[in-house]
């Protein structure tokens, strides 16, 4: 059944309050990949784990921090959500290299090597121009390695993708992104790359963000679990995850932030434009404390065991964790 399971939500940035926690009980999910910072360096990242250890001291009734795949046994035990931090950006660590280690101690678990944009570290998948890995990134990748944080290339171009699952000793993510097969998108993956990280051992999280959805926010559950079962004939189920990029009860002003930090004069609309600036329409079946459950029963009723709906809500991303967690000697 569908809340005797160990549920993973691999990406969300929603509106933090005591309402939205009680629904994330509400909904069976065991534990999530909470999005700490985007552009920001490493003195506001600081501030971010200090704003979250206040939520955790207020709402612990409700929430508790993930450090490894224990706690996310504790979680479920006592019914709390379990909370991990990722970066959507190498901002945190600054130029400095030894800052990925500090990051990794205070809790930051997961961190992209680039938010759309060329950084330090990598190419951005919105640049013209493919660079790949820069020789910061492969020195960050082999610390990330060591100290046990997990490399994800989401929002990296198809170079800097190929590159960092290749140059990484251990297997990388991709938290929240769909197939390019399934829905043409400057962020959604191509065959090549999906085949080259589940060859390595890596993980692919299905965004519902309805800019990379077939069909955007008409995207029926239906569609979304066809594009599932057509990948899992691809590289194997036990690759694939959920990333939802889920941004509830957020103003616009945090989608510009997104989009924009503190880079750009001039308004860049991501995937979208200046006529269709704001966030996407909700898709109806996933925006209520019944989303995952949907998708469960819509893995069932497409076709997959039920082991294998189990090992896509959450199974894969407690392994890959387990594993991709534990610092090197």
């Amino acid at each position: 059944m569908y809340k005797d399971q160990i549920i993973i939500d691999g990406l969300q940035y929603c509106y933090w309050d005591r309402s939205y926690f009680e629904s994330l009980q509400r909904s069976g999910i065991t534990a999530v990949h909470v999005t700490i910072v985007y552009h920001e360096m490493a003195r506001e990242t600081l501030s971010r784990f200090a704003q979250w250890n206040k939520y955790f001291e207020l709402y612990s009734d409700l929430i508790m921090p993930i450090m490894n795949m224990a706690d996310v046994k504790i979680a479920k035990e006592k019914k709390l959500v379990g909370i991990f931090f990722g970066a959507q950006n190498c901002s945190p660590i600054d130029d400095e290299i030894g800052l990925i280690e500090v990051m990794r101690k205070q809790g930051l678990l997961i961190m992209q090597l680039t938010y759309n944009n060329q950084s330090l570290l990598a190419t951005g998948c919105y640049e013209k121009h493919d660079n790949g890995i820069t020789r910061f990134g492969k020195q960050a990748i082999a610390e990330m390695n060591r100290v046990g944080m997990i490399i994800d290339m989401s929002h990296s171009s198809e170079i800097s993708t190929l590159e960092a699952i290749d140059l990484s000793s251990r297997p990388i993510c991709i938290s929240h992104a769909n197939p390019n097969f399934a829905h043409k998108a400057l962020r959604n993956k191509s065959n090549t790359v999906i085949k080259s990280l589940c060859k390595r051992g890596g993980l692919l999280g299905f965004s519902l963000y309805p800019f990379h959805l077939p069909n955007a926010s008409k995207c029926t559950l239906e569609n979304f679990t066809q594009m599932i079962a057509d990948t899992a004939d691809m590289v194997g189920v036990e690759h694939l995850a959920l990333g939802s990029d889920l941004c509830l009860n957020q103003p616009t002003e945090v989608l510009e932030w997104m989009r924009n930090g503190k880079w750009s004069k001039a308004m860049d609309y991501g995937e979208g434009s200046a006529s269709n600036s704001g966030w996407p329409d909700d898709l109806p079946w996933f925006k209520d404390e019944k989303g995952m459950e949907n998708i469960y029963n819509g893995l069932l009723k497409q076709g997959f065991k039920e082991k294998e709906a189990n090992q896509i809500l959450g199974g894969n991303w407690f392994n890959f964790l387990e594993s991709g967690l534990k610092a090197q000697n």
